[in-house]
């Protein structure tokens, strides 16, 4: 399983968000504390988005992120209103770099925690309902990418909520002809660089853990003497595997079987669960 966070919000450097908590990604990728493997070395990758260009950067790397030299140099250099970053453990898949996540396509960035169970024996099937158009543009060999591109097939562009719906239903609905029970596990985000939607699902109904940042004016009230919270906006949101640190109020777990999105305005939490292709 993997670790992940995304940030929505006033412009920072990648470094605010990924190495100064005191329970970073980067800390996290040797000392996760609620993973299903403490240390997750298999590769990492970031995603942001930079004004005036129509799909996001990406630095994707196979080695772990704790000792990347030149993941470091661009911390104190790249600055964005939204960021991904998320920190690989395999769940079988090769470690290379086309499976580090994030995967983008167009505007469109995708991450993802959890497994597709039996994917060995699924992959096939469910490849092959990706749309022909969008077909080639598979390059690595995850079941995490293959969501992605089920997910731009059902309609990302038009609907997000009800697209990963579908690419669920269908997950499922595949896995139980192959005669896995309990096919899917996931907590993944998916931005267009303007709005970022979150999921927390499981076949199960035992999720992996998912947590989102409290407001920031209730935070300011809660803690006058941080000083990032002084600095940052109202709309600025965190989205996180697991809690970058212990400051009392900061963090709410997402709720089983639910999806939330971050948007100007009013934030949204809304419940999830898999639909008919």
């Amino acid at each position: 399983m993997c670790r992940w966070l995304a940030y929505s919000g006033t412009p920072v450097l990648l470094d605010t968000i990924l190495y100064k908590p005191a329970h970073s990604l980067i800390d996290q990728s040797l000392h996760s504390k609620l993973g299903v493997e403490t240390t997750n070395g298999d590769g990492f990758g970031v995603g942001w988005y930079t004004e005036g260009s129509d799909h996001p950067g990406l630095f994707r790397e196979i080695g772990p992120a704790w000792n990347n030299r030149n993941l470091r140099e661009l911390a104190d250099h790249v600055h964005s209103h939204l960021f991904f970053a998320h920190i690989r453990a395999s769940t079988g898949t090769a470690v290379q770099q086309s499976n580090c996540h994030p995967f983008r396509h167009g505007r469109w960035m995708f991450m993802h925690n959890g497994a597709i169970a039996g994917f060995h024996l699924m992959r096939r099937d469910l490849t092959m309902l990706v749309d022909p158009g969008l077909y080639a543009d598979i390059e690595g060999t995850t079941d995490s990418e293959v969501m992605f591109l089920l997910s731009l097939t059902f309609g990302l562009d038009q609907d997000p909520p009800a697209a990963v719906a579908r690419m669920a239903g269908v997950v499922e609905r595949v896995g139980h002809e192959h005669g896995v029970e309990l096919p899917l596990q996931m907590t993944l985000a998916i931005t267009d660089g303007e709005r970022t939607w979150a999921f927390r699902y499981s076949s199960g109904h035992a999720s992996r853990s998912l947590f989102y940042s409290s407001q920031v004016e209730a935070l300011r009230r809660l803690h006058p003497d941080v000083t990032f919270l002084r600095d940052i906006s109202e709309e600025t949101r965190l989205v996180v595997s697991e809690p970058l640190g212990d400051l009392p109020g900061a963090w709410n777990e997402v709720p089983e079987g639910t999806y939330g999105v971050i948007q100007p305005g009013s934030d949204e939490l809304h419940p999830f669960a898999p639909t008919a292709a």
